[in-house]
C-alpha cells in the first residue's frame, strides 16, 4: 500500500509559471538552483549522513528524470529520434548539453556527456563527483524509452578535474 505524502510529485506542481512570473519567467539562476540543492545536501548530509543524502538526491533525480521525459521529452518510435528529442529538451531547459558518445543498445551499455551541467560545471576541484542526482535523473529517462531498469555512474565529472561530466550507464 502507498503511503500518501504531504507534497507528493505531481507535474502541476510546477504550476503555472506564465501567470505567476509574468515579469520573471521561467527561468532561474545557476546560482539559485546551486543554493537550493547544495544548501538541501548540506542539511541532508549533517542530519542522516552522505550515504543516505546520496540515496535521496539518486532517488529523487530518479523521480524528476521519469517526470520530465513523460511530459518534456515524449514517446519517440527510434532511438536517434529519442536521444535528439532528450538533447533537444535538455539544451532548452538549460540543464546541460547531452552528447551520446557510445550507445550499445544491443549489449545494453550506453556512454554519454552532460556538458555545461546545472549541477557542477565551473565549481571548483573537489576530488570528487557531485552529480548523483544527475545519475538517477538519466537512469530514469534511459528507462523511460528502452523499457529496462539503468544503473548510471558518473565516471568524470567537472568536480574531479574534467570538463564535462561523463555518465556509463548499464541495463540489469
Amino acid at each position: 500500500m502507498k503511503t500518501a505524502t504531504k507534497y507528493e510529485f505531481d507535474w502541476a506542481l510546477l504550476g503555472d509559471v506564465e501567470e505567476g512570473r509574468p515579469n520573471l519567467g521561467p527561468m532561474v539562476g545557476v546560482h539559485a538552483y546551486r543554493l537550493m540543492q547544495y544548501s538541501f545536501r548540506d542539511v541532508l548530509e549533517r542530519k542522516y549522513g552522505t550515504e543516505i543524502a546520496d540515496e535521496v538526491f539518486h532517488d529523487a533525480g530518479r523521480l524528476a528524470g521519469r517526470e520530465f521525459a513523460k511530459n518534456v521529452i515524449g514517446e519517440h518510435k527510434n532511438l536517434a529520434d529519442f536521444v535528439k528529442a532528450a538533447q533537444d529538451a535538455l539544451r532548452e531547459s538549460k540543464i546541460g548539453i547531452m552528447r551520446v558518445e557510445e550507445a550499445a543498445p544491443d549489449t545494453n551499455r550506453f556512454l554519454l556527456t552532460v556538458s555545461e551541467d546545472l549541477d557542477c560545471s565551473g565549481l571548483p576541484e573537489l576530488g570528487y563527483g557531485v552529480c548523483t542526482y544527475d545519475e538517477g535523473f538519466i537512469a530514469a529517462v534511459l528507462e523511460s524509452h528502452l523499457g529496462r531498469h539503468f544503473d548510471v555512474v558518473e565516471v568524470d565529472c567537472w568536480c574531479t578535474g574534467d570538463r564535462t561530466c561523463r555518465f556509463e550507464a548499464t541495463a540489469r
